[in-house]
């Protein structure tokens, strides 16, 4: 079983009841910095039980050299260089230069802690629904680990069994080893269950519906914004928009 819940009262719990994604909790865009702020712009609205992130027909790719990829994604902190630079969060591939200047935003960045987050995802077509602890690198450019709590294809979740991949990702920094696998999850994803993760003293643990899916010996140890995400991978089916629901997100540091 995972860990007990921290007994005190948690640095970030939204259930979204205020109808919109609160901008003194999240960023509203995915990594804006390597694109423009049209582009990285999250699509939402409001749901009785929390927040749809969506994709819609018109929605242009994030960015034209990773297309076709486009995002609708909730996160707790950013950080980027100046324009041309290389610095900046998340650098998923060698060739990135900083597009568009942003303000450094550490709303909830923990070093060590425990995150909850309760969604129901998606079987749209084409589409990856995700949630990620990634270094927000504004301390050192070797800060840029990941937190893998899950990712879920579409065509992974049926009604009685979800495919997903979880672990620890290094990117650049080179104190972490990457390890990732699949998990098997007996029920349907697109139901409303909550995903953990717990890291700290060199060790992380993810769980799924209170269960430990993977245990690993190795953490971050700086810090971490958290990511949520829906990412569309092939826009050749519809019907759209294409969504999933986070329902509520609660995180505690250190």
């Amino acid at each position: 079983m995972l860990p007990p819940l921290p007994p005190r009262v948690a640095d970030l719990d939204d259930d979204f009841a205020e109808g919109f994604p609160d901008p003194s909790r999240w960023i509203s865009s995915y990594l804006p910095h390597w694109t423009d702020a049209e582009r990285a712009a999250a699509r939402w609205n409001a749901e009785a039980d929390g927040v749809r992130l969506r994709i819609d027909q018109d929605q242009r790719d994030w960015r034209p050299g990773d297309a076709p990829l486009r995002v609708s994604n909730l996160q707790t902190g950013l950080f980027a260089g100046e324009k041309g630079s290389h610095r900046g969060m998340h650098r998923h591939r060698d060739d990135l230069t900083v597009r568009t200047e942003v303000p450094t935003s550490v709303l909830f960045i923990p070093t060590r802690g425990r995150v909850d987050v309760t969604l129901s995802a998606t079987r749209d077509s084409g589409c990856m629904v995700a949630a990620w602890l990634v270094g927000t690198e504004h301390l050192s450019p070797h800060d840029a680990g990941e937190i893998c709590l899950f990712e879920i294809d579409a065509d992974a979740v049926t009604d009685t069994e979800t495919r997903a991949r979880s672990g620890i990702k290094a990117h650049h920094d080179p104190r972490l080893a990457t390890d990732m696998a699949e998990v098997s999850l007996p029920f349907d994803a697109c139901r409303p269950h909550t995903w953990t993760a717990v890291w700290g003293d060199g060790e992380t643990i993810i769980g799924c519906e209170g269960v430990v899916v993977r245990r690993i010996a190795q953490a971050p140890d700086y810090p971490l914004a958290l990511m949520i995400d829906i990412f569309e991978v092939d826009a050749t089916a519809g019907p759209y928009p294409k969504s999933f629901v986070v329902h509520r997100v609660r995180g505690w540091s250190g």
